[in-house]
């Protein structure tokens, strides 16, 4: 049997006009900004006609640890969707933008997969509406200006070698970590060390993504600390006088998306930070958004539940007022037996045993997750390669935790494959009230916040912060930013911050190498084992198989 590619699936898709997919949830055409027939961005004057709305149910769809195999938690968001929407419910998505970095690298598109997508696929994996670059823009336009001031006079007193603000690029681009700047002639600026990171870690994504209105956008821009000066002081985008001009390139990439599912279901896409280097949720207006259009908002925080999760509950609800009904946690058979030991090449292979020994990664994620008071849904994303030994033995582990089970088929079914997990999450909740909580209370000290979420969340026994790093959060609280909650830069592949521990580690100890203070997002950052946030391309990137198709006018080999 041949499996079509995801693209393949979505450019035979029948999409509907935009103006006719938004009309399902009651969007009407002079709400919306169009970019093409099957893409639009959604007016500020909605937003106000939809205030007095009721709010529907708010369902969080995350993950175990991402392995090679895969998960599909994307995927499942759309299927969610479609399968709810098959019910008779009204439920639409509100779900991430793609990186250009990953698409050309070795992760693929983000659009879903197999019959749960949304499309245009292809516009929404590359240019889409221009929000990322608008971002960078953004981003790059403080560090002209910041480079200016420094080169004509500097009446700041700025201490170059104390300037925090980095360039950004949507790409993997590794030359570029670490470089030298204003070399050749006096005219070229002033020689300093400068880095470069990728756009979605930038501060500026997340203040996109957390900013309730321009008003709220152009405070937060102006909170942007670039420097410190010599007296060791703090140095803002608004001393620099950028606030306007950053503006002026945000305010079309403000308004949420709309785009389609495979079944014409409405989902807005909107805001795109990574989990593992930001806080990785889309944004707090969309999102909304989504709960004044539909009776249930599916949306999604990236990588596994020890990071996207926990920033949704910890960062996203915190700072919005957003709290959860619903976690739906997303797992594969072939990812489960990853943690149990077993190598990529015989995945698709019975493996009882491993089975069971890689299910502890599961179990510590549902553990994570009943910490916050949300009850769980467990789903697993079917492969043709399972057993129904697999299913019954998962199924049954799950109810003994004290969660619900769902198979789900949405990849080979679309909306008819996600009815069982439809059906599970509408029963869960009706019968399971929420009592959402976050991990840590405001009042803790910075350090003391960091350890209760290695602890809690990873399984840690301690923490161990490099002498820069605690140095440089004593400064923060200092500053008066030690209320601000932790956005925990650290890798996806493992609830350690060493990407080889697979399952469940212990014995352990966290090691945070760098922090600084997000003020314009309203978060600490604190960066530890070796992660990146400029990633790198691999040996063989995806770019190397992506292609267009001159005689028949389409672009090849997307995912």
């Amino acid at each position: 049997m041949t499996v079509k590619s995801d693209i393949e699936i979505a450019q035979e898709a029948k999409m509907l006009p935009i103006k006719e997919v938004a009309a399902k949830v009651g969007v009407h055409e002079d709400e919306l900004d169009f970019y093409g027939k099957y893409m639009a961005k959604i007016s500020d004057e909605l937003e106000e006609r939809l205030q007095s709305e009721p709010d529907g149910k708010l369902i969080l769809v995350t993950a175990i640890n991402p392995t090679p195999a895969g998960e599909g938690k994307t995927t499942i968001s759309i299927g969610l969707t479609e399968g709810l929407n098959k019910m008779g419910k009204n439920a639409i998505a509100a779900l991430r933008e793609p990186s250009l970095g990953p698409c050309f690298g070795i992760k693929g598109g983000a659009a879903g997969g197999g019959y749960a997508q949304v499309v245009p696929m292809e516009n929404l994996n590359l240019h889409f509406t221009g929000d990322f670059h608008a971002i960078t823009s953004a981003n790059n336009l403080l560090a002209a200006l910041l480079d200016n001031h420094i080169c004509h006079g500097n009446k700041l007193n700025i201490d170059t070698n104390r300037v925090v603000w980095k360039r950004c690029l949507d790409m993997n681009d590794r030359a570029l970590r670490d470089i030298v700047i204003g070399l050749g002639p006096k005219t070229n600026g002033v020689v300093r060390e400068d880095h470069f990171i990728i756009t979605v870690a930038s501060e500026i994504m997340a203040i996109l993504c957390l900013a309730t209105d321009m008003k709220d956008l152009k405070e937060r821009l102006g909170r942007i600390i670039v420097a410190y000066n010599m007296d060791g002081e703090p140095v803002t985008a608004e001393d620099l006088h950028a606030t306007g001009s950053m503006a002026v390139l945000l305010k079309d990439a403000m308004k949420p998306n709309m785009i389609q599912t495979l079944e014409n279901t409405p989902v807005l896409v909107h805001g795109g930070p990574f989990a593992n280097i930001a806080h990785g949720c889309n944004s707090v207006r969309a999102t909304k958004m989504a709960l004044k259009l539909g009776d249930y908002a599916i949306t999604e925080a990236g990588f596994g539940a020890d990071l996207g999760a926990e920033k949704f509950m910890d960062i996203k609800c915190r700072l919005s007022g957003l709290k959860p009904d619903a976690v739906v946690l997303v797992a594969t058979v072939k990812a489960l037996k990853y943690n149990g030991g077993v190598p990529k090449t015989e995945l698709g292979k019975p493996n009882m045993e491993a089975l069971k020994a890689g299910i502890v990664n599961l179990d510590k994620h549902i553990e994570n997750m009943q910490k916050f008071g949300v009850p769980i849904v467990v789903t697993l994303n079917s492969f043709i390669t399972d057993t129904e030994e697999e299913y019954e033995f998962i199924r049954r582990h799950c109810e003994e935790k004290g969660c619900e089970f769902a198979l789900s088929e949405v990849w080979a079914k679309g909306g008819e494959g996600g009815l069982a997990l439809a059906e599970k999450v509408i029963e869960t909740l009706e019968n399971k009230k929420a009592h959402f909580k976050p991990i840590y209370e405001d009042d803790l000290s910075l350090t003391e916040k960091v350890k209760k979420i290695a602890r809690e969340i990873y399984g840690a026994d301690d923490v161990e912060f490099e002498t820069a790093a605690a140095k440089e959060l004593a400064h923060i609280e200092e500053m008066g930013f030690g209320h601000l909650p932790i956005c925990v830069a650290k890798t996806q592949y493992s609830l350690s911050d060493d990407q080889t521990k697979l399952g469940r580690p212990e014995g352990f100890n966290m090691h945070v190498r760098e922090a600084y203070v997000s003020a314009g997002a309203g978060f600490v950052v604190v960066i530890t084992g070796k992660i990146l946030t400029m990633p790198g391309l691999p040996t063989v990137p995806a770019a190397d198989g992506i292609d267009y198709d001159v005689e028949n006018d389409r672009i090849t080999g997307l995912f």
